[in-house]
């Protein structure tokens, strides 16, 4: 396998996808055409010394043997579901294996566009829970919530359901439908949702002004075009009459990383240390901010709510480590752990933890999440009468600051 890899970072996972979360590193392909198992070749080739695989073959030559349907029988679908087992033993809810369509998949969310319903879901607790619906999907549209935990995804109970399970299970065609039964905090009962499915289109970023003084930025995920949108802002407002930034991280569920490396850059100073990855061999690599620093001087505030992760944590940690700026809202997500998605011969993928994330001043996302320094719930009942108190707060005190 090449070892030329490319820097990612997303969180949690993008339903209507895969898991859509952390930081990646994709390895290049090592075969771009699928090529079916015809025979069973190199069963020695590669094994660990010390590991007795008897107790596999032996199993394999029973089922390819006395298995009563053997027209049903697949060979490949046999190594497929050796792999997903083993991949799951693990017990980790980011340590995924993808066949070769749940692979193709994943690679169009990175890219920014895929099928769905367009939220990000992960699990809390062992129970599934939405982690941020997307701007202008049919998720958001529907009125899902961040911290909405999904008890039914049409008559299937997802008590013991893994995330890559419930993806392939909300995915469809566009145009059909889907019904979510999901318990949301405070309510008295399960609430049935029936969501359109469509194409989903992800926004990165957008800005305006508030009081003719405030830029206030929405940052929405960080995707591969995310670099080239924020660079327009950037320059927007750097030629415009703001004089301070709001940056809005709320149900941002992170992206690539190097993306939030490079936004970092713009409100920091070159060199400042953005993020430390710890790895199990203790192994400590630091990722830095590059030459930019064209927002550093505004003064800013950020919001962040419970559907803040992974790449948007980052963010979020790195400028108030360096620069003590106030954080308004909710505790981030949590999700602090860094994949590495490694791609397989016939089109397959395995995405593996490899390490976890500490802001500049140490502290550990995972789990943790970043704590706001003013704690400002926006509730149901704000968000059905527009009223957004945690965007008022963030005015209010970004006018006090010079």
């Amino acid at each position: 396998m090449t070892n030329v890899k490319i820097k990612f970072a997303i969180i949690a996972v993008l339903i209507v996808g895969t898991s859509f979360a952390g930081g990646f590193y994709f390895h290049q392909r090592l075969s771009k055409t699928y090529v079916p198992i015809k025979e069973v070749i190199n069963r020695e080739l590669g094994q660990p010394q010390g590991i007795d695989f008897s107790l596999f073959w032996k199993t394999w030559d029973l089922i390819q043997s006395r298995y009563v349907d053997q027209d049903k029988v697949k060979a490949q679908d046999l190594v497929y579901g050796a792999i997903d087992g083993m991949v799951k033993a693990v017990g980790d809810p980011y340590t995924v294996f993808f066949k070769p369509e749940e692979s193709e998949n994943f690679a169009q969310e990175i890219n920014g566009t895929f099928g769905g319903i367009g939220i990000e879901i992960g699990l809390r607790n062992n129970i599934l829970t939405v982690i941020s619906p997307i701007k202008g999907t049919p998720a958001e549209k529907a009125g899902l919530l961040a911290g909405d935990k999904i008890i039914k995804i049409g008559e299937k109970s997802t008590e013991g359901l893994r995330v890559d399970e419930a993806v392939n299970i909300i995915r469809g065609p566009k145009g059909t439908p889907v019904r979510l039964t999901i318990n949301r905090e405070n309510s008295s009962s399960p609430k049935e949702v029936t969501i359109i499915r469509d194409t989903i289109k992800i926004p990165t970023v957008s800005w305006k002004l508030l009081d003719g003084k405030t830029a206030y930025i929405q940052l929405f995920v960080f995707n591969r075009n995310v670099d080239d949108d924020f660079k327009k802002v950037a320059k927007e407002i750097v030629n415009s009459k703001a004089d301070r930034i709001i940056l809005d991280l709320r149900n941002n569920p992170g992206g690539l990383l190097d993306s939030s490396v490079n936004i970092a850059s713009y409100f920091l100073n070159s060199d400042q240390l953005v993020i430390q990855e710890k790895y199990a061999n203790g192994k400590n690599d630091e990722v830095r901010t590059s030459n930019n620093g064209q927002l550093k001087n505004y003064p800013l505030v950020i919001i962040t709510n419970k559907g803040s992760a992974s790449a948007s944590e980052i963010l979020a940690g790195a400028i108030k480590d360096n620069r003590g700026i106030t954080i308004i809202g909710e505790k981030s997500f949590g999700k602090g752990v860094v994949q590495e998605v490694s791609e397989l011969p016939g089109r397959a993928s395995v995405k593996i933890t490899i390490a976890k994330w500490f802001t500049p001043k140490g502290t550990s996302i995972n789990d943790n999440g970043i704590d706001p320094d003013i704690i400002i719930e926006r509730t149901e009942a704000d968000i059905d009468a527009k009223r957004d108190p945690q965007l008022d707060k963030a005015l209010e005190i970004v006018k006090q600051l010079k």
